[in-house]
């Protein structure tokens, strides 16, 4: 919720400054919008929390709180196991599947199922009263020094939005040489391979044909080469955002852009070389455009690309884990492991969809504040991501999927000589799955021992059944499968010795990792990871990164 509301209010404040507020009266009576605005946010939400039953909450202390002072052990190894699988028959009776008004995947119902959304709707109320009074002094400091700002009459005018404003939020300030090189066609295309890169994709010859065409005369003039030979070397790129074609506006402008970026032949460089609009006279733009209109075409293409940003993570990340944990919920005993591991890393995962549902997606809602589409188009395009791609449970792990789009591995054509996103994400997701493996043989001596965990093979037979997960694994019944599930939905726990001095070493990776992401400066060539701006986004000391990657 903070950061859509430091979103909104920066939206606000750009709205405000673009005619300059001169008197101190009309500072004030922007600011009193602030409250007004986010006070109806919060009391709409608010109208969705739910309130738990007396027994409900009785429930979930009883069959969903951490155990104390207790060994976890595995199905076979339990002290009682008649009394583990009555606790877990009242679970699954009391813990049961339900739907939301807004759709996605089953959603926690039942007195049991209510306790832990309203539990968790807590963690998160208590964990962003700072961050939101933060962001709220912010935006209202930010819209008294409106004036400061030149009516945003030229493009340098927005950089001022960002200067010695957002102190509290941001403390540490944008990424550096992003409001210095924000122009550059570098900074626009290395952004498809670190802050944004889950939508571009390497073409493959003979496998599709061009979605569009570019005339030679122009590609060649950029790449030195034809866009045939492009394709034909695997030099070739394309992200596609038509799909945000013809749905519902707020009244701002949008396009629905598809893009093609490729490797250059000489420099070893990944840049931009066309962008198609799919709206109007349907322009096809390139760099040989003017400056102005060249830069407009990757402003459009942003607009899209952010549009798809939020809602592709919260199908791809939110709704897999919520789903995932439910069915955990309903077939591994608190006693169990694995249950502790999960319990930990989806910790206020049921808050989530009652924000979106309170908060985001309703009329009048925080997307029609922001976005060039409704609430509800945001809605329907967060299901339409989870049921088609995003949901998918195997095919999204976090090589897997990047090997998938020609990204990584053996491919056609060139590799990526820079690709910040994997550079970064995979020293964590090495040291999680590292962890993970450590964790998972203090407690399974060989595969037999999983494939024999009866709530282990009741959490699958849950997920690819009443839960529906999709693409979940039809087996678990080795060691190294199991691991790849973990370090699919998981970061670490703290369990027995064994999983404790693993833990020491993941968070001593972890720590060597943000110190040298907090060393990191530009090149002699002006460039950090082969960018014009160093990217910062996965510090594990500042990133929730086991749903950031």
């Amino acid at each position: 919720m903070a950061f859509w509301v430091l979103l909104l209010l920066q939206a606000v404040v750009a709205s405000a400054s673009a005619v300059p507020l001169s008197t101190k009266e009309h500072r004030r009576s922007a600011t009193d919008f602030v409250d007004v605005m986010l006070n109806t946010l919060v009391e709409n939400f608010e109208k969705s929390i739910p309130v738990a039953s007396e027994n409900g909450a009785l429930l979930l202390k009883q069959l969903l709180s951490p155990l104390v002072d207790e060994p976890y052990r595995i199905t076979q190894q339990s002290a009682n196991s008649t009394a583990r699988a009555e606790a877990l028959h009242t679970v699954r009776e009391n813990f049961i599947y339900t739907t939301l008004s807004t759709g996605g995947p089953l959603y926690p119902g039942g007195e049991l199922g209510v306790a832990k959304n309203a539990l968790d709707v807590a963690n998160m109320t208590t964990d962003i009263t700072l961050p939101l009074l933060a962001a709220k002094a912010d935006g209202k400091q930010a819209i008294t020094d409106a004036a400061n700002y030149s009516g945003l009459q030229t493009l340098e005018d927005y950089v001022k939005l960002y200067t010695g404003e957002w102190l509290n939020s941001l403390p540490n300030g944008t990424d550096l040489g992003i409001l210095t090189n924000y122009t550059q066609d570098l900074l626009f295309s290395m952004q498809r391979l670190s802050s944004s890169p889950y939508q571009v994709r390497r073409l493959r010859f003979g496998s599709e044909s061009l979605p569009f065409a570019v005339d030679d005369s122009i590609t060649n003039a950029i790449t030195g080469m034809s866009i045939e030979q492009l394709y034909l070397e695997g030099r070739l790129f394309y992200a596609d955002y038509r799909d945000q074609l013809g749905l519902e506006s707020t009244g701002r402008y949008s396009a629905a852009c598809e893009a093609y970026f490729y490797i250059d032949a000489s420099s070893g460089k990944f840049l931009p070389l066309a962008i198609r609009t799919n709206v109007g006279s349907n322009l096809v733009y390139t760099p040989l455009d003017s400056t102005n209109d060249w830069l407009l075409a990757k402003i459009m293409f942003n607009v899209n690309d952010f549009w798809f940003s939020q809602w592709n993570h919260l199908a791809a990340t939110h709704f897999v884990m919520q789903i995932v944990w439910a069915a955990a919920i309903r077939t591994l005993s608190r006693e169990h492991p694995l249950f502790a591991v999960l319990n930990r890393l989806t910790y206020e995962a049921y808050s989530l969809p009652l924000l979106a549902e309170g908060f985001l997606f309703f009329s009048g809602g925080a997307v029609d504040l922001v976005f060039p589409f409704t609430g509800s188009e945001a809605n329907n395009y967060t299901n339409r991501l989870y049921s088609s791609k995003a949901g998918r449970f195997q095919s999204n792990y976090f090589e897997t999927d990047l090997k998938s789009r020609g990204l990584i591995g053996p491919c056609q054509g060139p590799p990526i000589e820079h690709f910040p996103f994997h550079e970064d994400a995979r020293i964590v997701y090495t040291a999680t799955r590292q962890f993970m493996s450590s964790f998972v043989k203090s407690y399974y001596s060989s595969n037999g021992q999983v494939a024999a965990d009866a709530e282990i093979q009741a959490w699958v037979a849950e997920c690819m059944g009443d839960a529906q997960v999709i693409d979940f694994p039809s087996e678990i019944k080795t060691i190294d499968s199991l691991v790849d599930v973990l370090t699919h939905v998981s970061m670490l726990a703290l369990m027995n010795e064994e999983t404790r001095a693993a833990n020491d070493v993941f968070m001593m990776k972890m720590k060597k990792f943000s110190s040298q992401l907090q060393a990191r400066g530009f090149d002699e060539n002006g460039l950090s990871q082969g960018m014009p701006f160093i990217w910062k986004a996965l510090d594990p000391n500042v990133a929730p990164f086991s749903i950031t990657i």
